[in-house]
């Protein structure tokens, strides 16, 4: 019995446990960039979007853009939540040790 080995498949791997369960800063994370980049996106098109020569009004008015990016800031704060559900930072778990 002392000769056994066991099959690698069934031996603990090095890095289990660590794989997903930290959370990242939110400026290292996609989302921002996308969040970032698509305000930006909503402010450079309404501020393009304007009176056309051919008389038709600007339908693209800043508040409507501002609405646009307050609906972009509650759906990235909630990606954020969702990342964050369940999952804890080390220096979080390592405090109540």
């Amino acid at each position: 019995m002392a000769n056994q080995q066991i099959h690698p498949a069934l031996l603990p791997r090095p890095d289990a446990g660590q794989r997903g369960d930290k959370i990242k800063s939110a400026l290292k994370t996609t989302e921002l960039i996308a969040y970032v980049l698509t305000v930006i996106g909503v402010l450079v098109a309404s501020d393009l979007v304007g009176d056309t020569p051919g008389g038709r009004a600007d339908y693209f008015l800043a508040d409507k853009a501002w609405l646009y990016i307050v609906l972009l800031t509650i759906g990235y704060m909630l990606s954020r939540g969702l990342a964050k559900s369940g999952k804890h930072n080390d220096s979080e778990t390592d405090r109540y040790r």
